[in-house]
């Protein structure tokens, strides 16, 4: 069994951590001070010139962090990416690392902050989880400036024939709420608008995020704005931010969110923090500017893409690398001993909720039970031409037994598989992992996308619900059929495809485990994301706004009585 580890909180790791100087950092990377704006001793902004400036270097390896199905715990992808830059480091390579920012929703939720963990963090721990340079406060007011202009136009005449039944665009909040998933806005006198029934989404679903995770430049920023679609008129025409005269003083909001976020490991590796779209609700992966920024600033860039290879790794193929022309050159997939016993089925997980005593005892035959999960992932993964390493995430409880099970079934597909210990042990636990994905970069690849642009709407979710989600074809609902015909006739059909789907199966339905087959995907909802770019699809029970639990973080997190922030992991 591995050892039980007495690690302490993150929050107290990373208050005794040694950092360094931003100029510092950013010195690592090869960027002068000249491109820093200090927000405070430990976190600057990039600022967009330094993509020009560094374009002209050699280009590192580029290395994508997914996972197999999660178990609701979550298994480690965040600090597998933070060791893994470590790691490289410590093999006496440079390396910069890129995530997305930290939701206040799912922090003050159930899952906590997005900075990593034990020895295997991205500091300042505060900063990182506690709004930052206030991105997300920009995204939330640039969303809901836009969704005012619509009801104010509507209320002030309508010149451009808005159908009030027929806007799509709801506002956001940082927050979860789920009494505000659907309301009715404009009660009142007629001084008080026109009302309609809508909605909150929370901010990281918002497409303004979208657009600020793959905007290359500011002027594409202010672009991208303008092809925001936010309802449409009686005669079924779309109605643009542009139209409503908006998407400039959009912009302006988010003028310096779209410069990235530089802070830095426990281990003092530099990463960038940028953009903070959702998993399993938008495309989960951090900004094109900072991967513009950061692939040119060392020998790696290690990025983290949501959730399982479905999810984030999908869209990160087929979305991200679309937009950005960058092409990975390996992926890690994140597996634990759990997340392996979760998909033989004999176990049941709950978020919040200790692993149930069974699943602690030594049955290195139940992970081969949950095998082809796994073995899904890989397939995913290698089915976009790029070569698969292995994280075998070590946790509290694991047998040795257990983790030569998941080297033997990584093995037999000849993919290479590494034990990770770097949450107790930092950087030089994931060597072994650092090693492996070195020579998985090395090999020659042959990435290719799941479609090409010009195929049709639904050849494109078809080829996604067979190809990556094993289903057996897809069922549209009758609006959603109609709204796809729409969006071809209106020109959309160039556009990927996201699919907002459950993260807790390969499937859409969250209690179905492994590798599922003989299944359709159903398709309910579909809306253009024109601005972001890609037509965004909702299969099954997705919530973009969520709840709270019956005991959230919130009420475990305040301050001492010295001002310091407690109860915050």
């Amino acid at each position: 069994m591995i050892d039980p580890v007495s690690v302490p909180p993150a929050i107290e790791i990373a208050r005794r951590a040694t950092l360094r100087p931003m100029a510092e950092v950013a010195a690592g990377m090869g960027l002068g001070a000249e491109f820093l704006e200090p927000y405070g001793a430990h976190v600057a902004k990039v600022r967009l010139e330094a993509v020009e400036a560094l374009a002209g270097r050699p280009r590192a390896r580029y290395v994508v962090v997914t996972a197999v199905t999660p178990t609701p715990l979550g298994e480690g992808k965040t600090t597998t990416t933070v060791g893994l830059g470590q790691a490289l480091a410590c093999i006496g390579t440079r390396a910069t690392i890129a995530i997305r920012q930290a939701s206040m929703g799912p922090t003050f939720g159930i899952k906590g902050g997005a900075a990593g963990g034990g020895y295997s963090q991205v500091v300042p721990f505060e900063s990182l989880n506690l709004h930052l340079t206030g991105d997300l406060h920009a995204v939330t007011a640039a969303n809901n400036l836009l969704a005012a202009m619509v009801d104010n136009h509507i209320h002030a005449g309508n010149a451009l024939g808005v159908d009030p039944q027929g806007v799509t665009w709801r506002r956001v909040l940082d927050v979860n709420d789920r009494s505000l998933r659907n309301i009715v806005s404009g009660l009142g006198s007629k001084q008080d608008g026109v009302p309609r029934e809508t909605g909150f989404d929370i901010t990281a679903a918002s497409e303004v995020m979208a657009v600020l995770a793959l905007a290359r430049s500011l002027q594409d920023l202010r672009a991208r704005m303008g092809r925001i679609v936010v309802g449409y008129t009686g005669s079924g025409e779309p109605v643009t931010a542009e139209a409503l005269r908006a998407a400039g003083a959009m912009t302006v909001i988010m003028r310096d969110a779209i410069k990235p976020n530089l802070l830095q490991t426990l281990e003092n590796t530099p990463v960038l923090v940028h953009a903070g779209p959702f998993g399993n609700i938008a495309h989960g992966n951090s900004s094109v500017v900072a991967d513009l920024i950061g692939v040119h600033s060392g020998d790696y860039l290690v990025t983290e893409a949501g959730f399982g290879s479905d999810m984030g790794a999908e869209r990160f193929f087929n979305i991200k690398c679309r937009t950005s022309g960058l092409v990975p050159d390996a992926a890690v997939v994140v597996t634990t001993v759990r997340a392996m016993k979760l998909h033989s089925g004999r176990h049941r997980v709950v978020a919040g909720r200790p692993l149930p005593p069974a699943m602690l005892e030594e049955s290195p035959e139940e992970v081969w039970l949950g095998a082809e999960n796994l073995l899904a992932h890989l397939a995913i993964v290698r089915r976009h031409g790029v070569t698969p390493v292995v994280a075998i995430n070590a946790i509290e409880g694991d047998h040795a037994s257990e983790h030569a099970a998941i080297r033997e079934i990584a093995s037999s597909v000849g993919v290479r598989a590494a034990v990770c210990t770097h949450f107790v042990d930092g950087g030089k636990g994931a060597v072994e992992l650092a090693e492996a994905v070195v020579e998985a970069a090395a090999e020659p690849g042959e990435f290719r996308m799941l479609y090409p642009d010009d195929a049709p709407l639904r050849e494109k979710i078809e080829t996604i619900a067979t190809e990556v989600y094993g289903a057996d074809g897809v069922d549209y609902l009758p609006a959603a059929a109609r709204h796809l015909d729409n969006y071809e006739r209106a020109g959309f059909g160039s556009l990927p495809v996201c699919i907002a789907k459950t993260h807790l199966s390969i499937s859409s339905d969250p209690k179905l485990l492994g590798a599922p087959r003989g299944w359709r995907l159903p398709v309910r909802e579909a809306r253009a994301n024109v601005g972001a770019g890609f037509v965004y699809l909702v299969s099954g029970d997705m919530r973009t706004m969520p709840g709270l639990s019956s005991s959230p973080a919130a009420e475990r997190i305040d301050i001492d009585e010295d001002g310091n922030v407690v109860g915050l992991y």
